[in-house]
């Protein structure tokens, strides 16, 4: 099999499973946790950066202002997706949650349409459309707007946009992204040490390594990603992305008994039946783009 496709695996998997990651930390509040994974996660990258003896490149690379305004809007984009997942998954919202991954890829091409005036085709209108009479659906029924779901979506569908005009590939962006939210999460962390709710030296031995272990979970998906997309066509990335919100809802419901009513099975239904119309429809138009580029 391609290692393009394992990497894909692999980052899916790994983000599939991150639940089970920040459920062992569900005693530390939402943004502890997330300025950890800031500030481990700079450090891991800026290591690997140096180790493969790039970082000279990669100061040339960022000191425009062009690219600082492009990435402090990606960093505030990803920062504020990283604070809603891991709330929503200690918060017993992990179905939800999983609701806005399998929403975000039909975002992405609705954005693709707005911003970057792409055409979509025919099916592809259906699958948008179903989702959002799903999301509607689900929004009538329980007399509230999922928002946990479509803010997930929409913080990342945007940072997708910005990281597709972004200059940087996806080490230095990440780096500098989590370069720039570094003091902001320091200062945090500093506030929570002397106003005595800080947990890192505070938990026990494994929740510290937890905690600084969050950098490295965090990056390896990514850079995982990042080799897989340079080696397999986007339409089969696009299929393989949902390798990630099926296990998180399968985590939620069969693992830490999440409620998943049959009103809720029936909100879903639609948009897992767009996914699929549009899972299909990417795959098909990738096959008969292959068959005209192949010689008779």
């Amino acid at each position: 099999m391609n290692k393009g496709i394992w990497y894909a695996i692999g980052a899916y998997a790994s983000w599939g499973l991150f639940p089970l990651y920040w459920k062992l930390l569900k005693h530390i509040p939402a943004l502890q946790l997330v300025s950890h994974r800031i500030i481990w996660s700079l450090l891991f990258l800026a290591a690997v950066i140096l180790l493969i003896r790039n970082w000279r490149e990669f100061r040339a690379a960022i000191i425009s202002r062009k690219v600082l305004r492009v990435y402090f809007i990606a960093a505030l984009l990803i920062g504020i997706n990283w604070l809603t997942y891991v709330w929503a998954v200690n918060s017993e919202h992990i179905v939800e949650a999983s609701l806005g991954y399998f929403i975000n890829p039909l975002l992405s091409v609705l954005i693709g349409v707005l911003f970057l005036h792409e055409h979509l085709r025919a099916r592809q209108w259906i699958s948008i459309s179903l989702a959002g009479i799903g999301v509607l659906f689900l929004t009538i029924v329980h007399g509230s707007v999922p928002w946990i779901a479509l803010l997930l979506a929409a913080t990342f569908a945007l940072y997708g946009f910005v990281k597709k005009i972004a200059p940087l590939g996806s080490l230095y962006g990440l780096t500098l992204e989590t370069g720039i939210l570094f003091l902001p999460a320091l200062l945090f962390l500093y506030i929570s040490e002397q106003n005595g709710t800080g947990a890192f030296l505070h938990t026990g031995m494994v929740y510290d390594a937890l905690l600084a272990g969050a950098g490295v979970v965090t990056s390896i998906p990514l850079l995982m990603f990042a080799s897989a997309a340079r080696r397999i066509p986007l339409s089969l990335i696009g299929i393989l992305q949902y390798i990630s919100p099926t296990l998180q809802f399968l985590i939620g419901v069969l693992i830490f008994n999440e409620t998943f009513t049959f009103i809720q099975f029936i909100g879903y239904s639609i948009v897992w039946l767009a996914l699929i119309i549009f899972g299909m429809e990417s795959y098909l138009t990738y096959r008969s783009q292959i068959a005209i580029m192949e010689p008779e």
